[in-house]
This record gives C-alpha cells, sequence and structure tokens, in this order.
C-alpha cells in the first residue's frame, strides 16, 4: 500500500523560490498582526497577556449559555444549522438596533448587514472602497487590527496624531486641503472615536461635530468603529459620529465581541444604501453569511432581556481591573514613562523613554512571561517604537499587578543598561520623590489617578 509523502519540517529557499512567482502584488504589502502573533505565545498559562483586547468570558454564566443553545436544539435546530441570508436575519438586526439605541442611535434595519466579527466589517469597507494607491485617513496611533487590512488593500494611509481629546481634527481641514491641490481624495477617514484602541482617548463633543462638518462639507465617508462605547466607567457619553451625521456620510462598525462574546464573531457594518448595496456582493464572496447557529444564540440570549444587565456587570468589573493596572504603572513603571487613563473600553496606552524600543522589549517580556503590544503596530511608518498597548481586560486584578511588575523590572533593567552604557543619570530627578510616595502608599493612597487622560509616572 503506497505511504503518503512525508511532511517538510519547514520550507527550504527552493520552496519560496517556486512559489515566489505566483503571489499577488498585494501579498508584499501584507503584514501580520500584532496581536495575533502573540496569541500562540499568550496561550501558555505561565504567561500573563496584556496584549490582546480579550473581554473576560469567564463572567457570562455557563447555565445561560447551556439554556440558550438547549432552546435552539429543541426549536429551531434545523435552521440555526442551514445556511442564512448573507445580510443576516432581521432578529439579529433587531438586537443590534437595541445595542446602537442604547447609544442614542436608530438606524434602519435595511441599512445594517451582521458580519464576521467587527474585523470582517473593516475588510469589508476597505473591499468595497479601495483601490490601490486610495488615500486613507486614520487616527495615530490606531487600531492594529486594522492596519494588516489597510496594508491588505494596498491603501495609501495618511496618519493624524491623537491627543487626551482624540483626533486633532482642527490638523484635518489642511490636510484634505493639501490632497485636494495634489488631486487626491480620501476614500474615508477611519476612527475609534471612543475608548480609541489603542490609545484609550475618547474623541470631545467638539471635535466629533466639527468631523461630521468636515465629512457633509466636503463629501466624505467616515468610518466609524465603535466596539467599546457601552463600556463607560466615567464622565458622560459623547453622541456617536453616526448620531451626529444620521449615517448619510459615516459608516458605522460594531461587534458583539466586547458586550456578549468574541467567540461567537458577530458583528455588524451600517452604511448608506448605495454602499450597502456594493458591501453585500463583497460578503457573498467572501463568506456567503454569517453563522446562523451564532446568530440564533444571540437572538436567545437577548430574548432573555438581561443583556444590558450583563454589560453593566462588566464595566463594574473592568472598572476596577483599570484601576488596579493605573496603580500598578505608578508603582513599578519609572518615572519618564506616560500613560492613558481612559474612561473606558479595554486599553492603557503607555510611553516609555525614547532609548527603550517595546518591540525589543517584548522579547524579554515574554522571556518573564507576560506580553503586551509593542507600539510601532498601530502605525504604517515606524513610529510608537516606545510605546505599548496594555490591556486590562483580560486578567483578574492581582495578575494585571503582578504583569505590570513583571514588565517593570525589565524596563528597570533596560533603564539600568542605558545608564551604564552612556554614563547619564538613571533616572531623573522625580523618580526619588516617586519612590518615596510608593513607599507612603499605604499610608496616603494615590488620589490622582483619575484627573488626567494623558499622565507622568512622576505625576502619580
Amino acid at each position: 500500500m503506497p505511504q503518503p509523502p512525508r511532511r517538510r519540517a519547514r520550507t527550504s529557499t527552493r520552496d519560496l523560490e517556486r512559489y515566489a512567482g505566483l503571489f499577488a502584488a498585494r501579498t508584499a504589502e501584507m503584514r501580520s498582526s500584532a496581536m495575533r502573533d502573540l496569541m500562540a505565545i499568550t496561550a501558555r498559562p505561565e504567561v500573563i497577556s496584556l496584549a490582546g483586547g480579550l473581554p473576560d468570558t469567564s463572567t457570562f454564566p455557563p447555565e445561560s449559555f447551556a439554556a440558550q443553545m438547549g432552546r435552539i436544539a429543541r426549536t429551531s435546530a434545523a435552521e440555526a444549522l442551514q445556511y442564512g441570508p448573507t445580510e443576516g436575519f432581521e432578529e439579529t438586526k433587531d438586537c443590534i438596533v437595541q445595542v446602537m439605541a442604547a447609544e442614542g442611535m436608530l438606524p434602519d434595519p435595511d441599512d445594517i448587514i451582521v458580519t464576521t466579527g467587527g474585523q470582517q466589517a473593516i475588510d469589508l469597507v476597505c473591499k468595497t472602497l479601495v483601490d490601490p494607491g486610495d488615500v486613507v485617513i486614520t487616527e495615530a496611533p490606531t487600531y492594529p487590527g486594522a492596519v494588516p487590512t489597510l496594508c491588505s488593500y494596498q491603501a495609501d494611509v495618511i496618519q493624524i496624531e491623537c491627543d487626551a481629546d482624540g483626533m486633532r481634527v482642527e490638523e484635518l481641514e489642511p490636510l484634505l486641503d493639501q490632497l485636494a491641490r495634489e488631486g487626491r481624495k480620501p476614500k474615508f477617514i477611519y476612527s475609534v472615536p471612543s475608548f480609541q484602541n489603542p490609545a484609550g482617548v475618547t474623541m470631545s463633543i467638539e471635535r466629533r461635530i466639527r468631523l461630521v462638518e468636515l465629512a457633509r462639507q466636503r463629501e466624505l465617508l467616515v468610518v466609524e468603529d465603535n466596539p467599546y462605547g457601552l463600556l463607560r466607567y466615567d464622565g458622560e457619553a459623547p453622541a456617536p459620529l453616526y448620531q451626529l451625521d444620521g449615517g448619510d456620510f459615516v459608516i458605522y462598525l460594531g461587534t458583539f465581541s466586547k458586550i456578549l462574546s468574541p467567540g461567537i464573531r458577530l458583528g455588524w457594518l451600517v452604511a448608506p444604501p448605495p454602499v450597502m448595496e456594493k458591501v453585500v456582493l463583497g460578503k457573498q464572496a467572501a463568506d456567503l453569511c454569517t453563522s446562523s447557529l451564532t446568530q440564533f444564540f444571540v437572538r436567545e440570549y437577548f430574548a432573555e432581556g438581561r443583556w444590558r444587565r450583563y454589560v453593566e456587570e462588566l464595566v463594574e468589573i473592568y472598572r476596577r481591573r483599570r484601576d488596579a493596572m493605573l496603580d500598578a504603572l505608578a508603582e513599578h513603571f519609572p518615572a519618564e514613562a506616560t500613560w492613558t487613563t481612559p474612561d473606558g473600553g479595554l486599553f492603557i496606552w503607555a510611553t516609555l523613554p525614547s532609548y527603550i524600543d517595546t518591540t525589543d522589549l517584548l522579547a524579554k517580556a515574554l522571556r518573564a512571561d507576560v506580553a503586551f503590544v509593542p507600539g510601532q503596530g498601530a502605525y504604517f511608518d515606524g513610529r510608537g517604537a516606545s510605546s505599548m498597548r496594555l490591556n486590562f481586560s483580560g486578567v483578574g486584578e492581582s495578575e494585571i499587578v503582578e504583569g505590570i511588575q513583571r514588565i517593570g523590572d525589565v524596563i528597570e533593567e533596560q533603564v539600568e543598561l542605558y545608564g551604564a552604557l552612556t554614563g547619564e543619570q538613571r533616572l531623573p530627578p522625580e523618580a526619588a520623590e516617586r519612590a518615596e510616595r510608593s513607599r507612603r502608599r499605604e499610608a496616603e493612597p494615590d488620589t490622582d489617578t483619575n484627573v488626567l487622560p494623558f499622565r507622568k509616572a512622576s505625576e502619580g
């Protein structure tokens, strides 16, 4: 009996040469995902992962999951195991309308398509709108998961810096003027305005209004990616861009990943009818339809009428974890470091002394069994080398503190090495004061945690 050929242990140089001429030109622009590259490593039980944007799925009641799946098995098994409409079931859209209504939006269900996670929604927007060389404007930093998608479609991405109030929209108008003089018009502006991934900042209402005005005046599309809007821990919620615009020039992306479960891979896209017509064609070519089974699961879950209460429970859990991370950063990161103080969402953006490269730092941190996302993954031009994205939702408070301490220890080694090599003072004068405050921490707990969106370690 013939034996199957043995599988090669690894690809040889000859193999690479054999296939190189077959690859599409776009593959030369493709990048790997900064988060997905870490998944295999961070799955090891000994690793404390502050890297992925992982919601805590252990909070979902197993008995509720069992009951919902049981009802599907008893009453809808044949439908749940069958193909569904490309646009998604009407019952799923009804659930989406409920979620968006919780933030003041009232979309027409006909303008909604159910996607295989929020990531597919980004891909469908790019597939529908972007030709190679087209200009797309994003925030700086931007969602690391959008970077490989935009690269795959060979977009010419221009990034506008963020500050404590989100994208600096005042820099957008002169950029648009310059592009117009060059005969170029952006295909869309991509923004995560609420609790931005990765920076954690929220765009102010004034900037939101101005962004929507510019989009209308210049007939530009804005893609609003809003996975975290309901995960607010402090402050008042500004109106979403979609609400301010009414759906004429804003394409809205949402997901159940952060308020229910990422494993069900269910997101959505809301777009004007002419855009939606093309998006549907792109969806048909990609996967025909989103999983019927997971859509039925969402329908059963929403029928229980407790989804808002579950989100409120998540908010309380994540608020405590955010505060634990902020306190740990103040204790274990060097005085030169800065970080954001988010009012919601899942992420803190920390920036270290410029002589520390966080990509190199990650390799050392992994040896200490802790992970984060290096900042360069959120840029298209190599910026962000001294920054990192830290997630506080995926592990408990004690693990957060331990993880930040491990990262802090690795940073401390790099700071000491830099001082030894350069002869420069290892830390600025504020370090002594910070150390003294740390020693007094039990007696005089830090009260500055939520004062400034951007904060230096020396400020507590």
